[in-house]
């Protein structure tokens, strides 16, 4: 049910897009940057200049590329860098840039039980946790921070799948934070959406930052118009373009919570 509500959302927005006389374009995005308000923030800016109307459906960003591979979107807008990379070699996409980062932070119950405030490596943090049989909530769902999560898992040479401490979400992570919030579970989170919702999550407290390997890059490209005709290739690279552009940067850069924190740092080439 939850795929084919997926599905016929889509539907509804190219029907949208078909019968409306101004121009569109629909983007394929991970939820981290939808949950963390910045496509609301830069989008009306775009669209006043441009006279483009910008549609978005935010998922995993496995899923978002998958779905800009099927041609039903025109540009991705995702943080999954090697994915990205090999999904431009196979001939999916073009034109693909940096655009800006964040990093990865682990969160977790205030009464941290597992001991990892103040270490200095995310792999002896992942250890620890495991070691001591703290309950984690896991993406589970092909995003970047997935990936990311389970590349982390793999450096410790510990497989959590299966664990009756592991827990697998599948959901973006909005929803993923609620649930480790629930569970009073340790959870891997891009500092964007934690700090857009820490504040609904009462039990969580910030436990473990600073390491390189967190470093979360996100990075636009478009649609291969040769492989797929009927994208609007024209518009996207509008989009892309004003994206990198000195505007776009800057605005990305001068997006703020409500406490004052920055919460990407543009980083276009």
């Amino acid at each position: 049910m939850k795929k084919f509500l997926g599905i016929l959302f889509i539907i509804l927005i190219f029907a949208s897009m078909a019968f409306s006389a101004e121009k569109t374009i629909l983007i394929s995005t991970t939820t981290s940057v939808e949950n963390s308000g910045l496509l609301s923030y830069i989008l009306p800016h775009f669209e006043k200049k441009t006279g483009i109307k910008v549609y978005v459906v935010a998922r995993g960003t496995g899923a978002a590329i998958e779905m800009g591979k099927r041609g039903d979107a025109d540009l991705v807008f995702v943080h999954a860098k090697e994915l990205e990379l090999e999904a431009v070699k196979q001939g999916y996409f073009v034109n693909r840039h940096d655009v800006c980062y964040n990093d990865f932070i682990v969160v977790g119950p205030k009464s941290d039980p597992a001991k990892i405030k103040g270490m200095q490596k995310v792999s002896e943090a992942f250890r620890k946790i495991a070691k001591t049989g703290s309950i984690v909530v896991s993406r589970a769902d092909k995003s970047g921070t997935h990936i990311k999560e389970l590349k982390i898992w793999e450096t410790t040479g510990i497989n959590p799948k299966g664990q009756k401490w592991y827990l697998e979400a599948g959901q973006g992570m909005e929803k993923t934070l609620r649930i480790a919030n629930e569970k009073r579970a340790y959870t891997l989170t891009d500092r964007g959406t934690w700090l857009a919702v820490k504040d609904r999550l009462e039990e969580l407290s910030l436990l473990f930052e600073g390491d390189p390997v967190l470093f979360n890059q996100y990075g636009v490209m478009a649609v291969n118009p040769q492989r797929h005709k009927h994208v609007k290739y024209k518009e996207a690279m509008q989009f892309i373009n004003w994206l990198i552009s000195k505007e776009g940067q800057s605005l990305i850069g001068s997006f703020k919570d409500k406490n004052g924190n920055q919460l990407f740092v543009p980083n276009a080439k």
